[in-house]
């Protein structure tokens, strides 16, 4: 293979694999809701997803390492491909709380196969085929590949979903099945071979112990793992809290379509994002830089978001609208600034585990800060929520700048153009 060729299968497997998520990204909370759960038991369920990721981020990150990174990409096709079937038949049933715990934890599980494998699969192929560009631009073009599978799939969503809600999920659970042929046709490991023991307890207890030490005893990644609660506990409420938010401001709770809207719109935010990466040299030094601005200025404009529910519904629907599409900019800019930073101070023997205790951080945000954001939108408003979440989304703000002040050269915004063709 060719850096080339690389890159066109990374993309061809991030368009596939989010189209069939973001299938159910508009609608889930309407669905949860059209279940019969409360607003608290819908977020507590969503909890239990990033719970599940908790539980099993460090194994499934010890299985690509081991393993290999395909392998564990299938893996997450296959669970979530029974999961979502699972989560269609509690809907159909109406299923109590404790079932719909059970299976989003599952959920979870698929999504940390994906977690750590698919990014450390890429940075190890390019660097097998002699690849000499910046990576966070490849990262950017990822992005904006997500970005645009996004669109789709949330738009066809709410589309599909207007038509009855368990729609999509039929949708999802199809898709899933294109997505594990593509792997298994495309997506060979390059540039990495599996850690060699003489049992699997050996194997894995020699990942876990190389994983801590370039990983929490890793400076600049253990301040990596103090921020991610806040920035996906936050994240991921911002996100399917916005779905009742807009039908509250619109005024009307049955413009469905609207949902579908609200995700579209991080799409096209991350596709706009992903190909500003690379003009990002032209105004930074730092990546860390890059990331400090745009903590700074998500804060704000998650408690403006949160403030617009004060204003009269047309206009606090539109202020949301705008505010909401500058937020996903800014976050869809920096996350592969952080990305490429993380990726060049970690081994690649270890890299999937690690990348994996990072996102094990950030899911135990989810878990915690999911249910008390819902449960203050339960209590006050979901507007409140909003000025909650802006507030702990800038506690994060310490932790990058402890990782500027540390001044390592994986900090410096790449120079180089990285490779056009794909």
């Amino acid at each position: 293979m060719t850096p080339e060729s690389v890159q066109r299968t990374y993309i061809t497997l991030i368009i596939l694999q989010t189209l069939a998520a973001s299938m159910i990204w508009g609608i889930n909370t309407l669905f949860l809701l059209d279940a019969g759960l409360s607003l608290t038991e819908a977020f507590i369920a969503n909890a239990a997803f990033t719970a599940g990721m908790v539980l099993f981020e460090v194994p499934t990150g010890v299985v690509a390492d081991a393993q290999g990174r395909r392998i564990s990409f299938m893996l997450g096709a296959a669970t979530l491909l029974v999961t979502t079937m699972a989560y269609l038949a509690l809907w159909y049933i109406e299923a109590g709380l404790v079932w719909w715990i059970l299976v989003s934890a599952l959920i979870g599980l698929g999504f940390t196969f994906f977690s750590g494998a698919t990014e450390a699969w890429l940075v190890d192929a390019l660097d097998a085929t002699g690849y000499q560009g910046a990576i966070e631009a490849v990262f950017g073009r990822g992005q904006t590949a997500t970005g645009a599978a996004t669109l789709v799939g949330t738009i066809l969503g709410g589309v599909l979903g207007t038509v009855s809600l368990g729609i999509p999920y039929v949708a999802r659970s199809v898709l899933l099945l294109v997505v594990i042929w593509a792997a298994y046709k495309w997506m060979h490991d390059l540039g990495f071979e599996p850690t060699k023991a003489d049992s699997i307890r050996e194997q894995v207890s020699i990942i876990i112990r190389d994983s801590i030490t370039y990983g929490i005893k890793n400076p600049p990644i253990r301040m990596f793992m103090f921020g991610a609660p806040f920035a996906m506990g936050v994240g991921i409420w911002v996100f399917y809290a916005f779905q009742p938010y807009l039908l509250e401001l619109f005024g009307d709770k049955t413009a469905i379509y609207l949902s579908g809207i609200a995700a579209a719109i991080f799409a096209v935010a991350q596709m706009v994002g992903g190909s500003l990466v690379p003009k990002m040299r032209r105004f930074f030094r730092s990546r860390t830089s890059i990331i400090i601005v745009e903590i700074t200025l998500g804060s704000a404009a998650l408690v403006a978001i949160g403030l617009a529910s004060l204003l009269n519904k047309p206009l606090g629907f539109w202020v949301a609208i705008v505010l909401l599409t500058f937020t996903a900019l800014v976050w869809a800019v920096s996350g592969p600034m952080q990305q490429a930073y993380m990726n060049e101070v970690i081994p690649s023997k270890q890299r999937a585990t690690v990348l994996s205790f990072v996102s094990l951080m950030g899911s135990t945000g989810g878990v915690v800060i999911q249910p008390a954001l819902g449960r203050v939108a339960d209590v006050y408003s979901l507007g409140t929520g909003y000025v909650v979440a802006g507030v702990l989304y800038a506690i994060r703000l310490p932790f990058i700048v402890a990782v500027k002040r540390m001044g390592l050269d994986a900090d410096e915004v790449a120079r180089t153009e990285a490779t056009e063709a794909l």
